[in-house]
């Protein structure tokens, strides 16, 4: 009897979902297993413009090669039994640290789009970044986390009266930072999305519509959900959706453009996209809050920098005097904590709530976040380390 006790102890019964998609994502461990239910879920020209990166994909390999590569430097003999993973971001706790990056037309990965994200950002309790090329209006992604953090990633377009027009719908929908992006002065098509015959605005081919076709939940969702178009350009002026999103390419943009934007806007402002030591005391001058090392994800110039490995330098040089931020190559919960360690203020996701996002729509992206959320905490008791805050560069080493 002793025996068969023990024994029933042993087998206990594991979660069940009778939902098809909820036992997939029961089922993932991390977010590699997230990208590949992603890859089932949905066309490969959608997977592809969501996962590849510009030319070769050096900079993103590279990128998470180094991210692969940083050595953390664990201590012992510390209790680790209760953590706390706050941060002060820009002025506000949140709860984890990391926020979610801008990417545009979410609702052709799933057609709950921008908002199934920006809910579950506040359900996580960090902020969410909505892309100028966003499918959702900024007052319905407010509307669909009232309790959450919206940030806006502006597209500095060379019309200053566009640009007044969408700082004042972020200010009306409750945004409280402007992410000025600096790195993109023209439209770069990328290899994958060239060989699929994808554009932004999208369209197909007849080999990928015909790809497309073996994936009939995602045709079906996107038929119920209504063609994604850009929604929060289409608030500032008429024309097709290629006229609206050729206007926000600037290859003029310059100093004084974000100097004229710090006076125009009261609240917080990030220069996203700086790639340099010397770019991110330039734009500190300028009056920023934050710089927010980035390469777009990989997406823009082949073999650019590695954001992360600026980031040392760059919180030595301006450090004391604005917050520092970075993405790129991050894959894990534990990229995010080597990130903190190094200086970094927080670390930025795309791809992986993406992934989630793909693969389960919003309980995909609640299951990424429960991923990272986990990673970091295991990551920060295996360091010896109690709090966020107590992460420095003596828990990390480049290798």
């Amino acid at each position: 009897m002793a025996k068969s006790a023990q024994l029933r102890t042993l087998l206990k019964p594991p979660k069940m979902a009778w939902n098809p998609t909820d036992r997939k994502l029961l089922r993932a461990a991390g977010i590699d297993d997230l990208r590949k239910l992603a890859r089932r879920r949905v066309p490969r020209m959608v997977f592809d413009y969501t996962d590849g990166a510009a030319d070769s994909e050096r900079s993103l390999s590279r990128a998470r090669q180094t991210f692969a590569d940083i050595e953390f430097q664990p201590s012992v003999l510390r209790d680790v039994s209760e953590i706390d993973t706050t941060r002060t971001v820009l002025g506000k706790v949140q709860k984890l640290p990391f926020c979610l990056a801008p990417v545009g037309f979410t609702r052709v990965m799933h057609p709950e789009g921008e908002s199934a994200v920006a809910s579950v950002a506040a359900q996580f309790g960090i902020p969410y970044s909505v892309s100028t090329l966003a499918t959702t209006s900024l007052a319905d992604i407010a509307a669909a986390a009232p309790g959450g953090r919206h940030w806006f990633q502006l597209y500095f377009a060379e019309d200053r009266a566009m640009v007044k027009e969408l700082l004042g719908l972020a200010e009306e929908a409750g945004f409280d930072t402007i992410l000025l992006t600096l790195d993109t002065p023209i439209s770069v098509p990328r290899r994958r999305d060239i060989r699929n015959g994808l554009t932004i605005p999208p369209s197909m081919s007849i080999g990928t519509f015909a790809e497309a076709w073996l994936h009939p939940g995602w045709w079906l969702s996107q038929i119920r959900g209504g063609a994604p178009s850009p929604k929060v350009l289409a608030a500032t002026s008429n024309g097709s959706a290629s006229d609206l999103i050729k206007k926000v390419f600037n290859p003029t943009l310059s100093i004084e453009d974000l100097e004229w934007l710090r006076g125009a806007w009261s609240g917080k402002l990030v220069a996203k996209g700086v790639q340099s030591v010397a770019d991110s005391i330039r734009v500190a001058d300028a009056g920023v809050d934050a710089v927010w090392l980035s390469t777009h994800g990989g997406r823009k110039l082949d073999r650019a920098p590695v954001p992360v490995e600026l980031v040392p330098d760059v919180v030595d040089a301006v450090g004391e005097r604005i917050e520092v931020m970075v993405d790129t190559g991050i894959t894990s919960g534990a990229d995010i904590v080597a990130a903190i360690a190094l200086g970094a203020t927080a670390a930025c996701v795309g791809r992986c709530y993406q992934y989630g996002l793909m693969a389960g729509g919003r309980r995909g992206v609640v299951k990424a976040m429960e991923i990272l959320t986990r990673e970091i905490e295991v990551t920060m008791k295996l360091l010896g380390v109690t709090s966020v805050s107590q992460l420095d560069r003596s828990h990390v080493r480049f290798r």
